[in-house]
């Protein structure tokens, strides 16, 4: 599965966190693959290594890693090193796929972030690999409009959206948060899949583990359940 987020700092990390630590409790074996770690020095742990933090025992992987949070073509410009091509991720994800009951490719940014100057992006990889793409959404005011973009994308790309995952879900929900529960799946045209908690990543990874499938849907290895009145997709 691949997971991509409307934008930034929507919570993916997280998020990808959750579905693992779901799937090991299940028993499945899991690889994380980031293929392009942006704004970290080596030597850091970046996303992968924040997932098994998190997660527990899940082989971390990455193609490439480049010091500056800039998006992955940029900073691998910058930085004079080689950029990231759909085709190595989908045969990085391909091999690991062979090995690992479950594999989770995490986008950095958005679908449509570039991996190199000719404009290759995270969806390329996806459509190789022929696998479905679960959407990373923000709560709030904005996220409808950058979620239907992203799901258009997708379905533009003959690509499945999976469904979408709320990444940082408030204690203290406001009207625009409550309305959008219902509303997501419509304009997503696919199912709502969950809502992490707000602050999740800070919780003690054994505390992580123990709540993560109550956050995710049945269909991601979880419990959650989509309230009374969330409409079912496109209607």
């Amino acid at each position: 599965m691949v997971v991509t987020g409307t934008g930034t700092e929507v919570g993916k990390t997280v998020a990808t966190a959750a579905l693992a630590a779901a799937a090991l409790a299940a028993g499945r074996s899991v690889a994380v693959l980031k293929p392009a770690q942006t704004g970290v020095a080596g030597g850091e742990p970046g996303d992968a290594a924040e997932v098994a933090r998190l997660a527990g025992p899940v082989t971390a992987a990455e193609l490439a890693r480049y010091p500056e949070p800039l998006a992955p073509a940029t900073a691998a410009r910058r930085a004079g090193l080689a950029p990231v091509r759909p085709r190595d991720v989908a045969e990085a994800a391909e091999k690991l796929a062979t090995e690992h009951d479950l594999v989770l490719v995490e986008g950095s940014g958005g679908l449509l972030v570039r991996f190199d100057d000719e404009g290759a992006t995270l969806a390329d990889a996806a459509r190789l690999l022929g696998a479905p793409v679960l959407v990373v959404a923000a709560a709030g005011l904005g996220t409808l409009n950058a979620t239907a973009l992203t799901a258009e994308a997708l379905r533009t790309r003959g690509t499945v959206c999976a469904g979408v995952l709320v990444g940082s879900w408030p204690a203290d929900p406001g009207l625009a948060e409550r309305c959008n529960v219902p509303d997501l799946p419509d304009v997503a045209g696919a199912p709502l899949l969950g809502l992490v908690p707000q602050g999740a990543g800070a919780l003690p990874p054994a505390v992580f583990r123990a709540r993560s499938a109550g956050w995710l849907a049945p269909a991601l290895g979880g419990t959650w359940r989509a309230p009374d009145g969330a409409r079912a997709p496109g209607r």
